[in-house]
């Protein structure tokens, strides 16, 4: 967004709420942009001339943002991408931890759970994202939205959990090879994400997630004793990790 352009700070949250619209709405990121920015213009030069923002955007800010998006083709080739890289995540929290147990095998309940869970999850996104845009939401209310998106997942996999031991679907096992060949793209997989996202936090999340329980593991420590100190190494680890991140981001 042009920083010289004065707005008002209800001109400011339209536009956010707009870039946050078209995003859940699958349009092309480069597209968004352009439009965002034209509009930019335009209600600058707007308010300069002393009128409300109503004056370009109608009485209804909804109104305005489905016919903007109505008029834009969604972009399936980046989304389609992005569906791919989620599935793709998921299933490397899961691999890693199996890999050091040995090969790999899963049920189709789980291959095909971890698939359908994902397409929830992506879905609740997009309709989280398009209900806070649309609607004039605390922050607090915001905040129970995404926290909520960010829990069902977690709370369908738990799920899927319990579900794989009541109900008995065909096992695929991977062998030696198949497993062998499924680590190496799935680090490949971590690698390039981390190189494209520009942060190791995806590797060091993983990393604490699946390393202490294994090293652990080698030791002549009772179970007890393991999964203690293994739960204290993750999450006091990650919880170090993101406020060594926080600081070095305020600096």
């Amino acid at each position: 967004m042009n920083n010289e352009l004065k707005l008002t700070d209800n001109s400011k949250a339209f536009l956010e709420n707009l870039r946050l619209y078209l995003f859940s709405s699958g349009k092309n990121s480069d597209e968004i942009e352009e439009i965002v920015e034209e509009l930019e213009v335009h209600l600058s030069e707007a308010e300069k001339s002393g009128k409300p923002i109503e004056k370009i955007i109608g009485k209804s800010p909804k109104e305005y943002m489905e016919m903007v998006s109505n008029e834009m083709v969604i972009d399936y080739r980046t989304w389609i991408k992005y569906i791919c890289l989620i599935v793709l995540g998921s299933f490397s929290f899961t691999i890693f931890p199996d890999l050091l147990k040995g090969n790999l095998s899963y049920s189709l309940l789980q291959i095909v759970g971890h698939i359908v869970i994902s397409v929830v999850f992506i879905a609740s996104i997009f309709t989280g994202f398009k209900y806070i845009s649309t609607t004039n939401q605390s922050i607090k209310k915001q905040g129970l939205i995404l926290f909520s998106i960010g829990i069902l997942p977690i709370a369908l996999f738990v799920g899927l959990i319990y579900l794989n031991r009541a109900v008995d679907t065909p096992i695929i096992h991977f062998g030696n090879t198949g497993s062998l060949i499924i680590g190496i793209i799935t680090a490949l997989f971590i690698i390039g994400m981390s190189l494209w996202a520009k942060t190791w936090t995806l590797i060091i999340i993983l990393a604490l997630l699946t390393l202490p329980d294994y090293l652990l593991s080698l030791t002549p420590l009772k179970y007890e004793t393991q999964l203690i100190i293994s739960l204290l190494i993750t999450y006091g680890g990650i919880a170090l990790y993101l406020w060594i991140s926080n600081k070095l981001e305020k600096k």
